[in-house]
């Protein structure tokens, strides 16, 4: 299997498992950010979607041409449930979670915490083979319960948290319903 991580075109690694964004952070430290490009070939994503996401309010405005942790997280957040999910659902669960885009103070949960979270509920459903809503449930409680102390609503975390790995389940069934379809009209 060719697996990623979620909202990038990385191939995963045993490091990704328990932290996926320390994979990303030393580039940052390094450089102050990344460029437009740099972030492109990160999500795949084309320059002007970017560009249109912050026109819209949903990721903040970059100061200089570098794009920082919390822009680049927020894109990659957007990035991994866009498949399955309209734009304007997935900004207002953001808002439902962290509230305005450039304020800091109403957030539940830090923006890397919350990245890192779905990543590894989502990497231990897929080493399970286990997406069923009570399975995915759980997972989610334990993983806010082991970080309940930087979260600072923990129920409607949970809520969110849910939706976003079965939005996210949803768009990678739909990108291999959509192959399996492209083959079948291959052959027509």
């Amino acid at each position: 299997m060719n697996r990623l991580i979620p909202g990038t075109t990385m191939k995963f690694t045993e490091q990704a498992r328990e932290s996926a964004f320390s994979l990303i952070s030393p580039v940052l430290e390094a450089t102050g950010g990344l460029t437009l490009s740099q972030l492109s070939k990160l999500t795949g994503l084309e320059g002007t979607t970017i560009q249109n996401w912050i026109k819209r309010g949903w990721v903040a405005a970059t100061k200089g041409k570098k794009y920082s942790e919390k822009q680049i997280l927020r894109i990659l957040l957007i990035n991994m449930l866009r498949k399955a999910m309209k734009l304007e659902d997935i900004a207002n669960l953001m808002r439902y979670i962290n509230g305005d885009v450039e304020d800091t103070t109403d957030d539940i949960i830090d923006d890397i915490l919350l990245y890192d979270i779905l990543c590894r509920i989502i990497f231990t459903a897929e080493d399970e083979g286990a997406f069923d809503s009570e399975h995915i449930r759980s997972l989610v409680a334990n993983e806010i319960a082991e970080n309940n102390n930087e979260i600072s609503d923990a129920e409607k975390l949970k809520k969110a948290m849910y939706v976003m790995v079965m939005g996210y389940r949803s768009g990678y069934l739909r990108t291999e319903m959509e192959k399996g379809l492209e083959v079948i009209l291959d052959e027509m």
